[in-house]
């Protein structure tokens, strides 16, 4: 076993998250590897560390979002090469784990592609995967190595309270999203409410009522991703249907895509309908201006690696610091 400190510690920020990584490796004191990437032609990922790693304890940084499929075969051949150049362990750091929305069979031939995926980063060599709100809380358990799901629940409740909001409650877009919910409304005292929706096909649902009063309420519709921004119009114009007052959209994952001709189209439908504001992570690095509110993610994540390093919970760490009363 080798043991762990600073000094035979090493991380590396891939293509979406080398911010993220630079600002850990000044807040630990932890060396900044180099990642060379390049493609050839056919579009195939070339990977090789500049950077000597070994017997040193690995951190690799790299959220798994749009193009997923580039990220995720970027992240897999940088564990590789990493095993390959002798490290130590290896622990991945994904912020926002893509694929994670096909976490089980809905019809008799489809994919377990959250399954899959975590078999993948097993195979390539992961020690340890550490993420943040991961969509699917069973899929922790498709794993046969440790797991650390962070939640964003206390950060992100801390910005809500800047706005100094009354009359407030806190709204799941859904049933699936009522726990996550309910943990930001204890936060805040404030009553629940949710949205009852009808799915037709992937990225295409349909919000049919609210279950609770938001009458004259200002509004948090509190979520772990939005991605389309479809599902959220509907929910912000049945809630406005029902007499709530102003609405602000709360999400750990932005990954709000848009159309190859206009990458921002899912920012522009939830500006027309007018939405407040838009609170998240920078767990998927966004243009930030006056409707969106991106907080750093480096903070806890440099805490967790911290505690790693000397053997401390993580978990009782968090629910003392972040996951309490605001």
């Amino acid at each position: 076993m080798i043991s762990i400190n600073k000094k035979n510690t090493i991380i590396f920020g891939l293509s979406t998250s080398v911010d993220i990584a630079e600002k850990i490796s000044k807040k630990l004191g932890i060396e900044l590897g180099i990642m060379k990437k390049s493609q050839f032609a056919d579009g195939e990922i070339f990977i090789e560390s500049t950077s000597s790693v070994r017997n040193k304890s690995v951190f690799i940084v790299q959220s798994t979002h749009k193009p997923a499929n580039d990220n995720l075969m970027e992240l897999l051949l940088s564990i590789d090469a990493l095993k390959r150049s002798s490290s130590g362990e290896i622990n991945v750091i994904i912020p926002y784990y893509g694929y994670a929305r096909q976490d089980r069979k809905v019809n008799g031939r489809q994919a377990i592609s959250a399954k899959l995926v975590a078999n993948l980063l097993v195979k390539a060599g992961i020690n340890r995967l550490i993420t943040i709100d991961i969509h699917s809380e069973q899929i922790v358990g498709f794993f046969d190595v440790p797991v650390d799901n962070l939640k964003a629940v206390g950060i992100l409740g801390r910005e809500i309270k800047k706005l100094k909001l009354k009359d407030l409650t806190i709204v799941s877009p859904d049933h699936g999203g009522v726990s996550r919910a309910r943990t930001l409304a204890k936060m805040f005292n404030a009553p629940l409410a949710v949205i009852d929706k009808r799915r037709a096909s992937h990225n295409n649902a349909e919000a049919m009522f609210v279950l609770g009063d938001v009458k004259n309420r200002n509004i948090v519709i509190f979520d772990d991703m939005v991605d389309t921004g479809k599902t959220v119009v509907s929910a912000i114009n049945i809630l406005k249907e029902q007499g709530a007052k102003k609405i602000y959209l709360v999400i750990t994952h932005p990954v709000l895509s848009g159309s190859n001709n206009n990458p921002y189209e899912a920012i522009k439908r939830l500006k027309e309908a007018k939405l407040e504001k838009i609170i998240t992570t920078n767990s998927i690095k966004l243009k930030e201006d006056d409707f969106i509110k991106q907080i750093d993610l480096s903070d806890i994540i440099s805490e967790t690696i911290d505690n790693h390093i000397n053997g401390k919970s993580i978990t009782d760490h968090f629910i003392e610091k972040y996951n309490t009363e605001l």
